[in-house]
């Protein structure tokens, strides 16, 4: 991850014509602007994590969960 320091009206390019501009930055808060070409879908994280959920709920799916083989039969003993 990259950490930067910003002030309002500095902008980061990122390769792909995507470009983040800080608007306004206090104790409440930073607001970005972000300029993206229109191929690039832009969604805020929370939301990913709403539709991911709902997702599952309509599929039936109460959690994810990792499948677990059974253990292998045992062979029968040899007299």
């Amino acid at each position: 991850m990259l950490i930067l320091s910003r002030r309002p009206g500095d902008a980061i390019v990122i390769d792909g014509g995507i470009r983040i501009v800080i608007l306004e930055a206090d104790a409440r808060g930073v607001r970005i602007g972000i300029e993206a070409p229109p191929s690039v879908g832009i969604v805020r994280e929370e939301l990913l994590t709403e539709i991911a959920a709902e997702n599952r709920r309509a599929a039936g799916v109460r959690s994810p969960t990792i499948p677990v083989r059974p253990p292998p039969a045992a062979a029968p003993e040899q007299p």
